[in-house]
């Protein structure tokens, strides 16, 4: 048996040796063994009978604090509340549940039983209204009326004469003397004198006030009780939209699109700079930086292009982001990288934006090798058109290189007319201006080049930008709101981005993540990295999530509102227009479907119908195989569950695109979705 210390009683001198380090073991006379002190060992005799009289104690204590409880709160009763796994409810049931029982509590407080509350829920198919009024209605019949003593209703009325007192049944009653109409208010249900309510302030105690969930008047005031219908504690979506952005500027999200080296970064950070959102001093440095690379012409693209294997390969690979004002509006730049390769990341790009700019290369030789087949300026504009938008700017960029040609100019604007008329863009949705991003002609000033002056008089870029219709926002539709960026926070919790499709997002909201369907909470969000505590559709946020673990939220998932949830499923039908397929697409044909940020694997498991192309009716049924420009109904199949929404009922959410070995081969609408 090993030695131990007696540290409790060890006296310490003066001379004690500091150099006995701890754990050796010496002999001393100190060294006692635990044995010889049976103060410190477990007597189960002993002990035994101190637990019984301790748990009685404590078992005593609780009743009488229960019995307390009873007396104050004779309506609540915990333990007469159910257990939600008797109820035998699925998990999305069981959610929704909780979430209109959290709300109903925020109204009713603890008046009633969770028993009442659960079985009310539950019969009105989780609708919290109907619930409400149904327990506001059954509470109002079962309080007692109490026998009027006056076919007059007493009115509580302060004079300056001292009204006497009159006592009836026990029960002192007002009665008002030297009635003056005139010097009567009414404020929140009472008459009230108005001399009193100017000259000094009423002391109201604190059950009439109007955070309350009714208002009761003094006994002596008046012997009816007055109680008021509890409210919804929502605001209405559209009112809370036009009250905190009313006075603020539009936000207006644009996707900047075109083939590589087309000059769309150099485009926007030479826009940027003009507009003063990049000082002189960051400018510098990036020109002396370029110059040692020696890609000075890259100066204004750093702008935009931050990673540094995006400055030295001098492509944009991933979505970049900036801001600027003008008069009317706050736009918001999405750079997207032009290069084949990236693709994936210019439809998450487009995905976000309301409006889109077509950059345009207008060198001899380069607009052909882009708007030829196999060229991005095709892909891009068919992309951004396919996933919802309908305005578009296209600016003729470089025409400074052809010494501003107008015969170029109008050569590159007949091309783009007929093409962008099939893509289905509308003629006075598309506005084409010649511009040059790297001396800044025609960008935020008039033109000055006296060869642009002969043959143009149209507007500059800037007032093309802010000339666009800002989309409505659907505000009072159920949250919806796809991540496409996940990262870790500074404080606790994590961050996840996106944008918020439909709804509304306000901090300390819960919400479910789809297609996990756990409960989170947020703790903060911000937009444009600037705190706020609320967002609204068509924002771009950044959420801090609690209540879930990092490792349960990916890329592509949904955040929805806990009731109304967001479908979720492995199955469903789309009506989609196929553009360019080396080979005919039959039963089974393997695809990636790309929807808002996620991508998917996926296979056509059926081939429903051809339609005609301008009428929309069924040509055939059942078709054996999909050729080039095709329309047809589908449908489609995932290895995962993934959140989708129907088309008709939410646009944002309603759309999808097919890519197969590096090229999109369709573009369709959600026409229904199965459960799986």
């Amino acid at each position: 048996m090993s030695r131990h210390r007696n540290v409790r009683n060890r006296s310490y001198s003066d001379d004690y040796d500091y150099d006995d380090v701890y754990g050796h073991s010496v002999e001393e006379d100190s060294c006692l063994s635990p044995g010889d002190n049976s103060q410190f060992l477990y007597d189960r005799s002993r002990n035994q009978q101190a637990i019984s009289s301790f748990l009685e104690q404590h078992s005593n204590i609780e009743e009488e604090a229960e019995d307390e409880a009873d007396v104050s709160r004779p309506s609540l009763d915990r333990r007469d509340s159910l257990d939600l796994r008797s109820l035998h409810l699925d998990e999305a049931d069981e959610v929704r549940l909780m979430s209109c029982l959290d709300e109903l509590r925020n109204v009713l407080g603890d008046s009633i039983s969770d028993n009442i509350l659960i079985q009310t829920v539950i019969n009105h198919n989780y609708d919290f209204n109907k619930a409400l009024d149904e327990i506001l209605n059954t509470n109002q019949s079962k309080e007692p009326k109490k026998p009027k003593l006056d076919p007059v209703k007493p009115v509580v009325l302060v004079d300056n004469v001292k009204a006497p007192v009159i006592t009836i049944a026990d029960k002192p009653k007002v009665i008002a003397t030297k009635l003056e109409p005139k010097t009567a208010g009414v404020i929140k249900g009472f008459k009230v004198d108005a001399s009193s309510e100017s000259g000094s302030r009423s002391h109201t105690p604190r059950s009439q006030s109007p955070a309350a969930g009714y208002m009761s008047p003094k006994p002596e005031q008046s012997e009816e009780r007055v109680t008021f219908k509890a409210k919804e504690n929502k605001i209405d979506p559209n009112l809370q939209y036009s009250n905190e952005r009313g006075s603020q500027k539009d936000h207006l999200y644009i996707v900047v699109i075109g083939h590589v080296d087309a000059g769309k970064s150099t485009l926007m950070g030479r826009l940027l700079c003009e507009m003063g959102e990049v000082s002189q001093r960051t400018l510098h440095k990036y020109e002396q930086e370029s110059k040692k690379m020696g890609k000075q012409s890259f100066m204004y693209a750093w702008v935009l292009d931050e990673t540094g294997e995006e400055r030295v390969r001098g492509i944009t690979m991933d979505v970049g982001r900036a801001q600027f004002e003008t008069k009317t509006k706050k736009v918001i730049i999405l750079d997207a990288p032009g290069h084949a390769d990236f693709i994936p990341n210019m439809i998450t790009g487009a995905g976000q934006a309301d409006v889109a700019l077509l950059v345009i290369d207008a060198t001899t030789g380069e607009f052909e090798s882009g708007f030829e087949l196999g060229g991005q300026t095709r892909e891009h504009a068919l992309l951004v058109r396919s996933l919802g938008v309908s305005q578009l700017a296209v600016a003729i960029n470089k025409l400074d290189t052809t010494n501003w040609s107008q015969e170029r100019f109008d050569e590159i604007v007949n091309k783009l007319k007929s093409f962008l008329k099939q893509a289905g863009f509308k003629d006075s949705d598309v506005t084409f201006v010649p511009c040059s991003g790297l001396t800044g002609e025609n960008l935020v000033h008039p033109p000055t080049e006296a060869g642009l002056l002969e043959w143009y008089k149209g507007p500059c870029l800037l007032d093309v930008i802010d000339g666009f219709n800002v989309p409505e926002r659907p505000v009072a539709k159920p949250l919806r709101l796809t991540i496409n960026d996940i990262f870790k926070g500074t404080g606790s919790g994590f961050c996840v981005a996106g944008r918020i499709e439909t709804g509304v997002l306000n901090k300390g909201d819960k919400v479910l993540v789809c297609p996990l369907k756990e409960m989170a909470e947020v703790k903060s969000l911000s937009i444009n990295d600037m705190p706020n505590n609320v967002a609204f559709a068509g924002d771009q946020v950044s959420v801090t999530l609690s209540g879930i673990d990092i490792q349960n939220v990916f890329v592509g998932y949904v955040l929805s509102d806990p009731v109304q949830q967001v479908p979720v499923t492995t199955r469903f039908e789309a009506r989609i227009v196929v553009f360019n397929v080396k080979t005919p697409i039959t039963k089974g044909y393997p695809v990636l479907i790309h929807y808002q940020s996620l991508v998917e694997p996926a296979n056509i498991v059926k081939l429903k119908a051809l339609l005609n192309k301008s009428t929309g009716e069924v040509v055939k049924k059942r078709p054996r195989c999909l050729g080039n420009n095709s329309v047809a109904v589908v449908e489609l199949e995932v290895g995962r569950p993934v959140c989708v929404e129907r088309y008709k009922d939410v646009k944002e959410l309603g759309r999808v695109m097919l890519r197969v070995a590096g090229a999109t081969i369709a573009a369709g609408l959600v026409t229904d979705i199965y459960n799986t």
